[in-house]
């Protein structure tokens, strides 16, 4: 199952998708941004939880406000001021709008007039409305964001730790090997050499110079006939340790 970032990442997405697609293509990214809400195990239950018991006709006298006593000149959208209301509200809005039961050309035209195009009223319901939506959501997780984005580093610190003791001892071994070999002094010095500037390439995680260092030794290895048993191993764990980088 997705984690609560991957969700909400999803649901961002769609919000995007709404905010920056055409307008006639508003009611199909409604529609979409519905599903995702229903798809992603966390939010449904934010959802379902905000608007168990909102009394949303209420609120939508509350919210519309359409004056006829000349008091205001236009009609005017007034989000509810705490958190769960106004995700509740602006939920039950869009769900007025996949379903029909509220037009949203005429709601747009009633509420966000603007220059008069479609367009423009889109843009300036889509600013409101479903930014607001956005920041909502962004404000309910946040912690629960923060927290698993700082429990995966961790988990990837104590990977690396893992993998860079496990080369630690691959390269040990591997130094060992070529000083016991039978190849001539200067040959094992050049390979030492390379095999020692590799793992302070690996504490420092210079995954060019890495690469760069690997190529050499096996160049050497296969140039002095000096290709030990552990050598497939070291290759394997450098390339599982750049991957964890």
């Amino acid at each position: 199952m997705k984690g609560i970032a991957e969700q909400v990442a999803s649901f961002y997405e769609k919000c995007d998708d709404m905010k920056n697609c055409k307008f006639i293509m508003a009611t199909t990214k409604i529609k979409d941004l519905l599903k995702c809400i229903v798809n992603c195990p966390e939010l449904y239950r934010l959802f379902e939880t905000v608007t168990k018991d909102f009394d949303y006709p209420a609120f939508k006298t509350r919210c519309l406000l359409c004056p006829n006593d000349g008091s205001l000149p236009l009609n005017r959208l007034v989000l509810p001021q705490t958190v769960g209301q106004r995700l509740a509200f602006i939920f039950c809005l869009l769900v007025e709008f996949d379903k029909g039961t509220l037009n949203f050309n005429d709601f747009l035209r009633q509420f966000y007039p603007e220059d008069g195009s479609y367009f423009a009223s889109y843009q300036a319901f889509c600013n409101v409305v479903i930014k607001s939506l956005q920041d909502c959501v962004t404000q309910v997780f946040r912690e629960q964001i923060e927290f698993e984005a700082e429990s995966r580093s961790d988990g990837v610190s104590v990977q690396i730790s893992e993998i860079t003791s496990a080369l630690g001892v691959a390269v040990a071994r591997e130094m060992r090997y070529v000083t016991d070999s039978g190849i001539p002094a200067d040959d094992k010095e050049n390979g030492l050499k390379i095999l020692s500037r590799l793992a302070l390439a690996l504490k420092e995680g210079d995954e060019e110079l890495i690469d760069a260092l690997l190529c050499g030794y096996n160049y050497f290895a296969l140039h002095c006939n000096c290709a030990s048993d552990g050598i497939t191993e070291l290759i394997k764990l450098i390339e599982i340790y750049e991957a964890a980088l």
